[in-house]
């Protein structure tokens, strides 16, 4: 069968899962754009830039699978290289498409626009090589088999990739074919050999527990995990890259664990685990509460998407699903005592706050979300609050602690909105992550998406003043009219938009947000220090490992 490579390009995405490409038009795309414009089932969604677009690429991936996103060369490419860093960084697979100049400009080092005008056309490419699973410049020769390559990258190690997509090519007709099978290959007899030992080890143990982390999202395995933990009664906790990826309710959760960070009958009950399943596990400092995990030694077994360390041993040639099967398959042929997870704690009821402050404001958000909701928060306050919170059943938390870039949340927002629109999104940040994307405000007007949005307007970078310079100038930032801004972004009716500086307004601006439909935008303003409890410690322990000292200068 043949067609363009344009065409195959598009046809490969959708067959990978993507519906939609989030970008910005530029002139060495534009070709391929109208093709986009021409094929259904995929859709372009435009961005205000491109970092916003890789990160509502990823917002979208994080709920579907995988995410895309379309550029254009040198300019485009690195201002999305942000956003496509932390997708490395946090295992999320995006395919980033840059249309650059045509091949003949390539061939006679042109200089051109949008590059160093030194006829150097391998610098940008270099920069992705860092961050992307795969890499390609599709060539009339080989656009086929380098799109399948590239693509299969992305799911089997889910993370971005980049296809650079000269201009000229794409409806040059080549022969397409069909798209190639994206399982990952093992060895089933490996398998089945780390599988034994595996089923030894939760055999064996006086205190087992299960801790996921965001390994389980990425490959697809939360029912094999939820089912593993069902029939064994084996506890499980959660990183918190893994936060509401498995259902936080039911006998077998044990909640969330950060280290010391944790609640205490988490800590107690991992700290004193003989036998702790690791799904994926990485111990950064931000999940781990400063690097104050506490692991038995020899308790952890440790199962990566490729690979098992377990008692000494490494399996290399398995995949964490072939080798989830295979232990579930055992445990269920062989009689066996379930695991009895320690007794469900019940979070301490805060205090009826009665002053503003966010205690009165955290548990007033917490008890708005619902069922099903999608909540997202920024890196600060509203990340600390949420990671702190028990959210609904049904509820999926979009975050970003590792690669922990602030004002990634209301693009990824946008992202999750058209990947669910059928269900409600809430979205927490704060000013200082606001003003870093605000413009993609205007994307979610425009796309009418259903999202309450709350402005947490603490005049400044409180996360920052909780480390150092609680008074300092480098702190503050411009002071928006933020509640005017969803008017002035949009084109049509004015969405709901609402200021609460007391409880009485918070109370009121709850209620008119959870009967409206569409953009509602709430901002509540809060004293520079004012922030969730567990801010402060934390504070002091990126403070204490960044700076070595305890207590911030004051003056």
């Amino acid at each position: 069968m043949r067609g363009s490579i344009g065409s195959m390009v598009l046809e490969r995405l959708r067959h990978s899962g993507v519906s939609r490409i989030y970008g910005v038009p530029g002139d060495y795309n534009l070709e391929f754009l109208e093709l986009i414009e021409r094929t259904p089932g995929i859709e372009f969604i435009g961005t205000c830039n491109e970092l916003n677009a890789a990160y509502a690429a990823d917002g979208d991936a994080r709920l579907t699978g995988i995410g895309a996103v379309l550029v254009t060369y040198g300019v485009g490419d690195l201002s999305a290289l942000s956003a496509v860093a932390g997708a490395c960084a946090e295992g999320v697979p995006l395919v980033v498409i840059s249309g650059m100049p045509p091949w003949h400009a390539i061939q006679s080092r042109a200089l051109v626009h949008h590059t160093l005008a030194d006829g150097n056309y391998d610098n940008v490419m270099a920069c992705y090589r860092q961050f992307a699973a795969a890499t390609a410049r599709l060539h009339p020769a080989s656009a086929v088999t380098e799109t399948d390559r590239v693509l299969h990258a992305a799911r089997t190690f889910s993370r971005p990739v980049y296809i650079q997509f000269p201009s000229d090519i794409c409806y040059v007709d080549v022969e397409v074919g069909t798209p190639p099978a994206m399982e990952p290959q093992f060895d089933p007899v490996l398998v089945e050999r780390a599988a034994d030992l595996v089923v030894r080890r939760i055999r064996q143990a006086r205190q087992p527990l299960v801790l996921v982390d965001a390994l389980v999202r990425q490959y697809g395995l939360v029912e094999r995990v939820q089912q593993l933990c069902a029939q064994y009664g084996l506890p499980y906790a959660a990183l918190s890259t893994a936060r509401t990826i498995m259902a936080e309710t039911g006998p077998e959760w044990l909640g969330a664990y950060g280290g010391r960070a944790s609640a205490p009958h988490v800590a107690d009950y991992v700290h004193g685990a003989d036998c702790v399943i690791g799904l994926g596990v990485r111990f950064v400092d931000s999940t781990s509460g400063y690097f104050s995990q506490e692991i038995g030694a020899g308790a952890l077994v440790d199962i990566q998407a490729f690979s098992l360390t377990c008692d000494g041993l490494d399996f290399q040639g398995i995949t964490a699903a072939a080798l989830l099967d295979a232990v579930w398959r055992k445990l269920a042929s062989l009689p066996h005592t379930r695991a009895e997870p320690p007794p469900a704690v019940q979070a301490a009821v805060p205090p009826a706050a009665q002053a503003w402050e966010q205690a009165a404001f955290w548990p007033r958000a917490e008890a708005f979300l619902r069922p099903g909701d999608v909540v997202v928060a920024d890196n600060g306050s509203s990340m600390v609050a949420m990671l702190h919170a028990r959210l609904p059943a049904g509820c999926s938390l979009l975050v970003q602690p590792v690669w922990a870039a602030i004002g990634y949340s209301l693009p990824a927002s946008l992202g999750a909105c058209l990947a669910t629109p059928h269900r409600r999104h809430v979205l927490f940040i704060g000013d200082g992550s606001f003003q870093m994307t605000a413009q993609e405000l205007s994307t979610l007007l425009r796309h009418r998406c259903n999202i309450t949005i709350f402005l947490i307007n603490n005049g400044g970078y409180t996360i920052e003043r909780m480390i150092l310079g609680p008074q300092a100038s480098y702190n503050d930032i411009a002071n928006w009219d933020y509640a005017s801004l969803p008017a002035a972004f949009g084109s049509g009716a004015a969405p709901l938009s609402l200021r609460a500086g007391s409880i009485a307004e918070l109370d009121a601006a709850l209620v008119q947000a959870a009967a409206h439909q569409g953009v509602a935008f709430v901002e509540v303003g809060f004293t520079p220090m004012d922030a969730p409890p567990a801010m402060a410690a934390m504070g002091q322990a990126v403070r204490r490992y960044d700076y070595g000292i305890e207590t911030p200068d004051l003056t």
